[in-house]
């Protein structure tokens, strides 16, 4: 059995003082040291704390940076090339900034990743998923507009093309939006102290979904390799020591690359285009977002100007959307296809551990969203283009057509009685092991 002790800091008068008015400290001790976490999570499962962390990294060198910078269009390019000059260590919060960006991203996309691997959608973890992915339309949010503000060439045109999305809403809507968001009949200053503006909330809008992310995950307690619930206390760890120290090591990892790409590299995950004052009488030979868009964007670029024949689509008088907006749809749909999918999954066993095809599937849509990735970055011409165009379909069909049938079909391994039967060598098979059966809901 195991023994969940109280930190020897909650026995100071001081804190049992304040704790007696105020049980912020016991809450604390209940969520952080007490909490009972499944005693068989690999590294993987440092990938939760470490977003937190980089969350934490750029929000305080966001507020640092907007100390200096200026939200006008005569003035943005220059603010940013001075915090790079004249500010002290201006350089180095904002590198830190920039590859933040892209490591939160790498970070989030690797978490996502395991949860899909691991099935961590599933039943009674869908309202943990969905804040997830709440969680990732607020980055992108973020991360788009912020990449605005710097005000160079791709800001500028990126924020021309993305925003010009809008107008494909129909009924008049879409043009409202992009007036809404541009401030004006053009991008302009406007839209430029719009952005800043929406780019320094976001943020604190995460940390609140954040919050709420975190406290459905200490209802039911995070899945784990295996894919079945603790049964008890053999089955469980206090999440400190033992977590906290794994998670300490991984981060050091972690900061490990982080500085390699700050001090070594810091525009290799960005465009040099960047670095030339926005002039909107020269569009760039190839414009591109930012490579944590990339997917998603050949998505959008997939879909061919005579999807339904280049007109206006109606049933019984109803107009039901006009061609230019497919592209708009798949790429949202892209994302909006991960709410419904632990609905789409009905299979009764969460790990692909156990799920022989769902794991090679699993490879497949990964190597197809890097495809979709290094395709987003390429001109849409010539055979890009067709390949583009088959890795959105497999993208669709993987959660629309290969997992749902998966559910109906395969045959899966037999399931582990405990967590702690693998962890402490009581194997998963022969006598141990117990035929998949639909998991329980809470």
């Amino acid at each position: 059995m195991v023994q969940f002790h109280k930190p020897a800091w909650l026995e100071n008068s001081l804190v049992r003082w304040v704790d007696h008015r105020l049980p912020i400290f016991s809450f604390m001790s209940h969520e952080l040291y007490e909490y009972p976490t499944p005693r068989n999570l690999n590294y993987w499962w440092n990938f939760g704390s470490l977003a937190g962390i980089v969350l934490v990294i750029m929000i305080v060198t966001g507020i640092a940076l907007a100390m200096h910078y200026t939200p006008h269009t005569s003035l943005a390019f220059d603010s940013v090339e001075r915090i790079m000059r004249d500010v002290n260590y201006g350089w180095l919060i904002r590198y830190i900034h920039m590859n933040g960006a892209s490591f939160f991203f790498i970070v989030v996309y690797i978490h996502i990743f395991r949860g899909l691997y691991f099935g961590s959608y599933k039943a009674p973890r869908e309202i943990l998923w969905m804040l997830g992915v709440v969680i990732l339309l607020l980055m992108m949010a973020t991360a788009f507009m912020g990449y605005v503000l710097p005000w160079g060439q791709m800001s500028f045109w990126g924020a021309t093309v993305i925003t010009n999305l809008f107008s494909a809403i129909p009924w008049g809507i879409g043009d409202w939006v992009v007036t809404l968001l541009w401030g004006g009949f053009a991008v302009d200053n406007p839209t430029l102290n719009r952005f800043f503006s929406l780019h320094y909330l976001l943020p604190f809008v995460i940390v609140g979904v954040v919050v709420m992310h975190i406290w459905a995950l200490h209802v039911h307690g995070s899945n784990n390799p295996v894919g079945i619930d603790t049964k008890g206390d053999q089955d469980v760890i206090p999440f400190h020591p033992y977590y906290t120290v794994k998670d300490m090591f991984g981060l050091g990892v972690f900061l490990i690359f982080f500085a390699l790409f700050i001090f070594f590299a810091p525009n290799y995950m960005g465009h040099p285009d960047n670095y030339i004052p926005a002039n909107s009488l020269s569009t760039p030979a190839h414009i591109v977002p930012e490579w944590y868009f990339l997917p998603f964007y050949a998505i959008l670029r997939a879909v061919p100007d005579n999807f339904i024949g280049g007109w206006t689509t109606e049933w019984l008088g109803f107009i039901i959307f006009e061609a230019k907006l497919a592209g708009v749809l798949a790429m949202f749909g892209a994302i909006a296809v991960l709410f419904v999918l632990p609905w789409l999954d009905r299979s009764p066993v969460r790990s692909s551990r156990f799920r022989p095809m769902y794991k090679w599937f699993f490879w497949i849509f990964a190597i197809d969203c890097v495809v979709l990735g290094y395709m987003g970055a390429l001109p849409a011409e010539g055979i890009y283009v067709v390949i583009s165009r088959v890795a959105t379909v497999y993208y669709f069909a993987h959660f629309l057509v290969v997992i749902p049938l998966l559910a109906k079909f395969e045959k899966t391994k037999e399931l582990p009685k405990s967590i702690s039967e693998p962890v402490l060598g009581g194997g998963g098979g022969g006598a141990s092991a117990a035929p998949a059966k639909p998991m329980e809901k809470a």
